[in-house]
């Protein structure tokens, strides 16, 4: 059924490289004849009528179908990530691209919040604690409290506001580490991201991904949070330097980490799995039910915007 004000046409052809959720996906097809991505081979037959391309922003498009698709006007992003797009080649060719920035920001600082509260206080090791009946062989270790600690943020766009100001809540006291300082900024700003993680007692990653800043938080960054530190990974895998992390928690170099995003999606290096100070989730910072409607219903707008064009 076509959504509210939309035309009772079908528009124009759309390939689907990451699905949307099931209503909005019905309803992307009831309005539009769509195709979904096996292999450029089995693209061919269909490349020349495609006018836009439904994908996700950690799945991003591949060089190899953009270039199939001579008629191609809009990349439909279910998601902020642009790092696995070619900008500059859309830019060259005319390609709009659209995401669903502002729609996600709240939901993802209150994951990192979560996954900060959760490896600090040991809220999962304890849940597990109980569950294996251990608690009756004796108690559980101390966590670390958050009230009054030191949280230090790299990337301080909105969802880096949103998660300075709920840090702000809980009575952190924050900074922050981006390319150029915020001049309307109230929190201190660190040029360089070593220091940072010297000074902080979390650290927490909301920054792009891309070649930019791939394996920024390496050993030098890791070892300056320290065996009294915490590390919260709410932005892309790619921007840590993962075997150095792995090794880091396994030796004690590191406190504990929270883990939303790893450099190889949906595989998890094995070392962490077994690991008590880690908090692993499956990339779900934007993951409830009304933030993905609202992104769903984004993309379905920009396609709109397509409609006899």
């Amino acid at each position: 059924m076509p959504h509210d004000g939309a035309p009772d046409i079908l528009g124009p052809e759309v390939l689907v490289i990451e699905s949307l959720p099931a209503a909005a996906q019905a309803e992307l097809e009831g309005r539009h004849v769509t195709h979904r991505f096996t292999s450029i081979e089995a693209l061919h037959p269909v490349a020349e009528g495609i006018r836009a391309v439904v994908t996700g922003g950690g799945t991003g498009l591949d060089p190899a179908i953009m270039a199939a698709l001579p008629g191609l006007r809009l990349i439909a992003v279910n998601g902020v990530g642009t790092d696995r797009i070619d900008l500059g080649e859309a830019e060259r060719r005319g390609i709009a691209v659209s995401t669903t920035r502002g729609l996600l920001d709240a939901d993802v600082a209150d994951l990192a919040m979560g996954l900060m509260l959760d490896v600090m206080r040991g809220i999962s090791a304890n849940d597990r604690f109980v569950r294996a009946g251990n608690w009756l062989k004796g108690a559980p270790p101390l966590g670390d409290a958050i009230t009054g600690r030191k949280l230090g943020i790299v990337g301080l766009g909105a969802i880096g506001e949103a998660i300075a100001r709920r840090g702000a809540a809980f009575g952190m006291q924050i900074a922050y580490h981006t390319r150029r300082e915020k001049p309307d900024s109230s929190y201190t700003y660190y040029s360089d991201i070593v220091t940072l993680a010297r000074w902080c007692d979390v650290l927490v990653l909301a920054l792009p991904g891309g070649a930019a800043t791939n394996g920024l938080v390496n050993r030098t960054v890791i070892d300056a949070i320290g065996p009294q530190g915490y590390l919260v990974n709410v932005a892309r895998g790619s921007v840590v330097d993962e075997p150095e992390l792995v090794d880091a928690l396994e030796n004690g170099r590191l406190a504990g980490a929270g883990l939303d995003v790893f450099a190889h999606e949906p595989q998890v290096p094995e070392a962490l799995l077994g690991l008590e100070n880690v908090v692993l989730q499956a990339h779900r910072g934007s993951a409830t039910k009304e933030v993905r409607a609202a992104m769903a219903a984004h993309v379905l707008t920009a396609l709109d915007g397509l409609v006899g064009t």
